[in-house]
């Protein structure tokens, strides 16, 4: 039994009384009075554990959209159901008002919806559902917790879609649908023109030219249906904290942006995600669901605190990929990391594929690289420039075997991302 605050206002209506004329005896005689009426209405309430609820929430939403939680109660008991019903979220869903006084006939079901605004990705799982059943003066009310599973997939935020129009008029331009005629091996013969001061003496058709009299030279466009395979590291590197949220959060809207423009130029996007082993995978998915696969399947990831296993990269690569493709490693440019694992397998990794490591900026280290006001703030800048060269140096041998660098804010890692896909593609190396 629970008392209401009703309750609690009579015992206060007999207490002032007996402090103004103390007749104690008539104290214990009103509070008497008040539990028993108390006792007599929880008797008489719709007995909460008999009530029947129901949880519906959308598969997935994405972070910060709003969306809603509705939840069916039903009462198949002779009584009416007067009730405070609580759909309980944790504090990452964002429910607002979730508490909703409902008043059920015998046989009858209602509906509440709780509004909810998630700021965290991945599952949010809903707890119980606690139904406060009152009687029918409102002096006291019997409770119980009922259950009611679902869970609510957050899918990242996908920020970064704001740069896919202008990528895609670029790649269509790389396509041969705009004016732009591509040159180069690696890509796919288009028609041939005439020939003009300034072009490739390698891509004269000599055959054709030897038949029509005039010089000409073959036009080319990018291939399509090329593999793309994301490698996304969810170790330790991962949860470094860059701005307002993890490592791991930039390297996502990398991913969803490549994927996304990789998917309509044609080409093939399987995904793996790792640390000692693969934590999730997208593969033979095509289309328009190709983004809606890689933010489910990416949704649910959180950093772990162990140190990502480059051989076992090396050896998805190997089992997923039977010919040359662009392998993308999305993982920090850490020196002490990357010298240890990723430099002795870069070598054998770029002789088989076009290789691309992408890494998310500490905007912080930058800042501090340039704060000069205190003589504090100088040693930091020089720890942060000596960071800085180092990356430097790391990059620069990760270039000499082979391996594109890309390095930027997490704000600027995807578009710096899909800006060096379209490089590669214009310079025929995809």
């Amino acid at each position: 039994m629970v008392p209401t605050p009703r309750a609690a206002a009579l015992v206060a209506a007999g207490v002032v009384p007996v402090l103004l004329w103390p007749r104690w005896s008539t104290l214990w005689a009103w509070l008497a009075l008040v539990v028993l009426g108390c006792l007599v209405d929880a008797a008489l309430a719709a007995p909460p554990r008999g009530v029947r609820v129901r949880r519906e929430v959308p598969a997935s939403v994405r972070l910060g959209e709003p969306t809603t939680s509705t939840l069916t109660v039903a009462h198949p008991g002779p009584r009416v159901l007067r009730a405070l019903v609580r759909d309980a979220w944790p504090p990452s869903a964002g429910a607002s008002g979730n508490r909703h006084r409902v008043r059920v006939p015998a046989g009858e079901r209602r509906r509440v919806r709780t509004s909810l605004v998630p700021t965290r990705r991945g599952d949010r799982p809903a707890d119980q559902v606690t139904v406060r059943a009152f009687g029918p003066l409102g002096l006291a009310a019997r409770q119980a917790s009922l259950p009611a599973p679902a869970t609510l997939r957050v899918l990242p935020a996908f920020a970064s879609r704001k740069h896919l129009p202008s990528r895609l008029a670029r790649l269509r331009e790389l396509d041969g649908r705009a004016a732009v005629q591509l040159r180069g091996q690696g890509t796919e013969f288009d028609s041939l023109r005439e020939y003009v001061i300034g072009d490739d003496v390698r891509a004269i058709d000599w055959r054709a030219t030897a038949r029509g009299g005039d010089v000409v030279v073959r036009t080319w466009r990018p291939e399509r249906d090329r593999r793309v395979l994301l490698v996304l590291d969810v170790a330790r590197l991962s949860a470094a904290r860059l701005g307002d949220a993890p490592r791991l959060d930039a390297q996502i809207e990398a991913a969803l942006l490549l994927g996304a423009l990789a998917s309509r130029a044609g080409d093939r996007v399987d995904l793996v995600a790792m640390d000692t082993q693969v934590r999730a995978r997208v593969a033979g998915v095509h289309g328009p669901r190709l983004v809606g696969a890689l933010a489910s399947a990416m949704a649910p990831l959180e950093p772990s605190l162990v140190e990502l296993r480059w051989t076992g990269v090396t050896q998805v690569v190997r089992d997923t990929l039977s010919q040359r493709a662009l392998v993308v490693l999305l993982s920090a440019l850490e020196p002490s990391a990357v010298t240890s694992g990723l430099l002795p397998v870069a070598q054998a990794l770029s002789r088989d594929h076009t290789v691309v490591l992408a890494s998310a900026s500490d905007p912080e280290v930058e800042a501090m690289r340039r704060d000069r006001s205190s003589s504090e703030a100088v040693f930091d800048a020089a720890a942060a420039e000596r960071g800085e060269l180092e990356r430097q140096a790391v990059a620069a041998r990760l270039r000499r075997r082979g391996v594109e660098v890309v390095e930027a804010g997490p704000d600027g890692l995807a578009p710096a991302l899909v800006d060096t896909y379209l490089a590669l593609k214009a310079a025929g190396r995809l």
